[in-house]
């Protein structure tokens, strides 16, 4: 019975329904985009760093992380490897090796950071095959004169004046306390001056551990997940299954490799949180003054409906059933206008005017993200702040005497 009626009141108050319906609608589809908007950006951004070279996931020896020496390897790589492939939330993985050195090319020199990865599995789990700027992405085959492919960073380039076809030359310690120095051919320049691959030399992973004397070890395994979200809960399921094996190995998602970019992320996603709360404010600020006006137009109209006995609770049901008809009505409107806004975000988005280079990658585009926060939250802020503003017009209503609403304009 309150619903038709209720029904029935928003049918023949279409001025005031369609203005208070709108004030809704805007501000769901405002909050959608808004959500959508900010959430895209940092998992667009997380997307880049844990894609430029940290992974989502990486496997160190006991404290390698964060005192790295050269004798702290993963002895058994067969056995983390096995345990890796039958993880099915992991997409792909790729070992690496590290050493400093020092490079050399005619009468230059440079300090370097070497790098040994596997190229097959290094291009899947990290955009380094997207940075090559000159030459071609290498393999673990030797050139044509025989030595052994490497690609250098653009600083290296520069500093040492050297590029795609020369020579260059990197001595090192091997683990095994010995010198390490070979000579080899450089086949591609990767990265910018800002990127992490300034300064870096890559070497077959092969190459590199034949260079350090570290054969079949490894220093870290980096991991990319089907999900980065559930990196920590993924990262704290392989160290428990790593335990078991006895093995002193580390298993850290990238929240703990990072933890100064995602401190830093997380006080700027509460800051933006913190406009996105305003937004919503004002959206229901805007909510509650329709709602209060339409009820104070109808004034005379509730001192009619006492005066002829209806009970003060019926009145107020009937306002607050209207008002969450009303939104309802409204939000499942805004959904219909929402969809091919968030499939414009997430297909094409905004095209910025000039590409950003962020560490030698090029981004032309913002784009937004849909998930269930970026719809149901603002719904279900939007509902909660529609209970709350029916609350003082609805007690105004059936508490009004009818002497007192029948003398009102």
């Amino acid at each position: 019975m309150l619903l038709k009626l209720a029904l029935r009141n928003i049918l023949r108050q279409k001025r005031r329904s369609l203005l208070t319906g709108l004030s809704i609608t805007g501000g769901f589809v405002l909050s959608v985009f808004s959500f959508s908007l900010t959430e895209g950006t940092y998992e667009n951004a997380i997307d880049f760093f844990t894609r430029d070279h940290t992974g989502h996931i990486q496997i160190h020896s006991g404290d390698y992380h964060e005192k790295p020496k050269i004798y702290k390897t993963i002895s058994q790589p067969d056995t983390i490897e096995a345990l890796i492939e039958n993880e099915s939330r992991i997409k792909t993985f790729a070992p690496r090796i590290f050493a400093p050195a020092l490079a050399y090319a005619g009468s230059e020199t440079s300090v370097v950071s070497v790098i040994g990865v596997d190229p097959l599995l290094e291009s899947k789990a990290s955009r380094i095959e997207e940075k090559v700027g000159s030459g071609i992405y290498f393999d673990q085959e030797p050139t044509g004169s025989g030595l052994a492919k490497v690609m250098i960073g653009v600083g290296i380039s520069v500093s040492l004046d050297i590029g795609v076809g020369d020579e260059i030359v990197l001595i090192s310690q091997g683990a095994n306390g010995s010198i390490a120095n070979d000579l080899f051919e450089v086949v591609a320049i990767v990265g910018t001056k800002s990127s992490f691959e300034n300064e870096v030399v890559y070497l077959p992973l092969e190459v590199a551990q034949n260079f350090l004397s570290i054969p079949n070890e490894v220093h870290e395994y980096v991991l990319l997940a089907t999900d980065a979200s559930k990196s920590i809960s993924l990262a704290n399921t392989l160290q428990k299954r790593i335990d078991l094996l006895n093995a002193d190995l580390t298993v850290s998602p990238w929240q703990v490799v990072e933890s100064s970019f995602y401190k830093s992320m997380r006080a700027d996603q509460q800051g933006n949180y913190f406009i996105l709360a305003i937004i919503i404010f004002l959206v229901c600020i805007g909510v509650l003054n329709t709602v209060l006006m339409s009820v104070l137009e109808r004034t005379r109209e509730f001192g009619v409906l006492i005066a002829i006995g209806s009970r003060p609770n019926d009145i107020f049901k009937m306002i607050f059933i209207e008002t969450m008809l009303l939104t309802t009505l409204s939000i499942l409107f805004g959904l219909i206008l929402a969809v091919p806004m968030l499939i414009f975000l997430t297909q094409i988005g905004f095209i910025l005017p000039e590409p950003i280079d962020m560490g030698g990658v090029h981004f032309h585009d913002l784009r937004g993200s849909v998930s269930v926060t970026v719809v149901v939250v603002p719904a279900l802020i939007i509902y909660g702040f529609a209970c709350l503003v029916t609350i003082i017009p609805g007690l105004r209503a059936c508490t009004i005497t009818p002497k007192v609403a029948m003398s009102s304009y």
